[in-house]
């Protein structure tokens, strides 16, 4: 009788347990996902990854690529204090002299847009739905940040040429190039799809080539790439963990090529350097110099290696109104102060360096409990526009590189991808993975925007 109740008792939870469904935003799938796979009605489980499908709300799941950006091009789509001439592009194999945002309207990513308007369409809140629409206008790079992504460039830039043609504005995208093998070798939430153990080299190389012959098919249209974020500056402080110190050649060998054959169909390109709170430090920034210095020169010092991107996907001001307290010790505890610091001695080794500075998540300052923490930090807002008007001769332009509202890691600490960091106390939680749609965290984004939206 005890096993017969035993059944009885099993069979009257499984149904509970079969029709549970996941919230909108929520996750329904993915490597190591055990919760359940379909969604509330009016949202469909909709694959982001490997590592995690999303319940979208239906009437906003794009049936297909956009093939058009969302608008024709307007005020917003061009980074301000940018004019926009009409004198035509320098051909790719001879670079522009000067800022290479400069005289070009910037393409909108449409797959960031459509993720905007997929969140703003589920936002009740007429004033914050309307803020948050807004965002679709403001331009933010590409993350190709797996070889499947790469099909996505060539529409893209077909679409800008398009523009370019029909306008007579000249167009410029903006890529983030993000698939190192071994990838995020300090660290878990963005661990990629490259192995070095499997032949991880050689895929990269190919994945760098077809990036080349998408690019190679649009030359009029001008490409802008930020090279690998994180990489180069874990070399700097990060080889006493194992996994960095065994991917050390690989890194460098695949950023240089990535450096050689962008240049060789005229991309723009700023080496990732971390930020101010990672490699500013009076012990980091000569050997940080050093290093970048190196692979400018180890990529034949071409001129459309531009310089450094620096705050990618971090929070810290251009120019602080004082120093955050966890700042102490560090002289450099902005991102102005770094650059300044770091410019000169780039110059004085050979590297004559500009910079484009992430301004994305930078609204709101002292945040953080420790300078180190980086994932989904509470109460952070949008922050300065994109714009080359910056101030300092060093910074070729203002810029949104980590698309804000994609999640930087997932809370889940079941996940292949957990990364403690995100379960922090000054980290949002629950977040889900890396790189997916996180509904709260960009409504956040949107209503602490400083300047206000």
């Amino acid at each position: 009788m005890s096993k017969f109740a035993s059944l009885l008792a099993l069979l009257a939870v499984v149904p509970s347990l079969a029709y549970a469904q996941s919230p909108v935003w929520g996750q329904c799938g993915g490597i190591g996902w055990t919760g359940s796979t379909t969604c509330v009605s009016g949202s469909v489980c909709t694959k982001q990854n490997d590592y995690y499908s999303q319940c979208i709300p239906s009437s906003s799941v794009p049936t297909s690529i956009p093939t058009s950006s969302p608008s024709a091009p307007t005020s917003p789509t061009s980074a301000p204090g940018s004019p926009t001439t009409s004198n035509p592009s320098a051909p790719s194999g001879t670079p522009s002299a000067g800022n290479p945002f400069v005289g070009y309207d910037i393409y909108l990513s449409p797959y960031y847009a459509a993720e905007v308007q997929a969140a703003a369409s589920s936002i009740s809140d007429a004033t914050l739905k309307s803020k948050a629409a807004s965002i679709a206008n403001i331009p933010t790079f590409t993350w190709l940040d797996s070889v499947s992504k790469v099909p996505d460039l060539g529409t893209y830039l077909a679409d800008a040429d398009s523009i370019q043609k029909s306008t007579g504005k000249k167009q410029l995208v903006q890529i983030v190039v993000y698939d190192l093998p071994d990838r995020d070798c300090a660290a878990k939430a963005s661990n990629g799809e490259f192995s070095i153990a499997d032949g991880g080299q050689q895929k990269y190389y190919n994945y760098i080539d077809q990036i080349v012959a998408q690019i190679k098919q649009y030359p009029d249209v001008r490409v802008v790439a930020v090279i690998e974020p994180d990489s180069l500056a874990n070399l700097v402080t990060n080889l006493n963990v194992q996994k960095c110190a065994n991917a050390e050649a690989t890194y460098k060998a695949c950023v240089t090529y990535a450096l050689q054959q962008l240049s060789s169909v005229g991309v723009y390109q700023y080496m990732d350097a971390g930020h101010a709170g990672w490699l500013g430090w009076p012990a980091n920034i000569q050997p940080a110099a050093t290093l970048f210095a190196q692979m400018f020169k180890s990529a034949n010092s071409s001129p459309f290696i531009r310089g450094l991107a620096t705050n990618v996907a971090n929070y810290n001001a251009l120019t602080a109104a004082s120093p955050d307290p966890i700042t102490q010790g560090n002289p450099n505890y902005d991102e102005s102060h770094y650059i300044n610091a770091l410019g000169p001695m780039l110059a004085s080794s050979g590297f004559p360096a500009q910079f484009i500075v992430d301004q994305g998540r930078a609204g709101q300052q002292n945040l953080r409990q420790q300078w180190g923490d980086w994932c989904n930090i509470k109460n952070a807002g949008f922050g300065t526009r994109p714009t080359t008007s910056t101030g300092n001769p060093l910074i070729d332009a203002i810029v949104w590189v980590k698309p804000g509202g994609e999640s930087d890691g997932t809370s889940n600490s079941s996940s292949p991808r957990y990364d403690s960091t995100c379960s922090l106390p000054d980290a949002t939680v629950p977040a889900p993975e890396a790189g997916t749609w996180f509904q709260t965290y960009f409504e956040t984004l949107v209503s602490r925007a400083n300047p206000p939206l």
